[in-house]
């Protein structure tokens, strides 16, 4: 059994047991528990269930693991001959969850 979830601007393809990666908010604690209610498409051994745009009464069920970052981006601008150097980094907070249930 797999399920398609929108997470933010995102679209994951999850099962049982996978541990994802999903943009952070403050409210997040390990050992808490999220519920996906933006469920795309289930499918159950063959059975596909299309949702427009949501499949209703479907949720997805996830318990956060631990507050991550994401790789370090460096921006750099630079304009010759102008003595313009800016460089900035960027890294994003990430929570790190393990689906533990699909309800269709």
């Amino acid at each position: 059994m797999y399920a398609i979830i929108s997470d933010r601007s995102r679209q994951i393809t999850v099962r049982e047991g996978d541990v994802i990666q999903c943009d952070s908010e403050s409210t997040f604690e390990p050992g808490s528990t999220i519920t996906f209610d933006n469920v795309l498409l289930v499918s159950n051994e063959g059975n596909v269930t299309l949702g427009t745009p949501q499949v209703k009464g479907a949720t997805v069920t996830a318990e956060v693991i631990a507050l991550t970052k994401g790789p370090k981006l460096v921006v750099f601008r630079f304009k010759r001959r102008k003595n313009v150097r800016v460089k900035r980094g960027h890294r994003q907070a990430y929570v790190a969850v393990r689906i533990t249930s699909i309800n269709a």
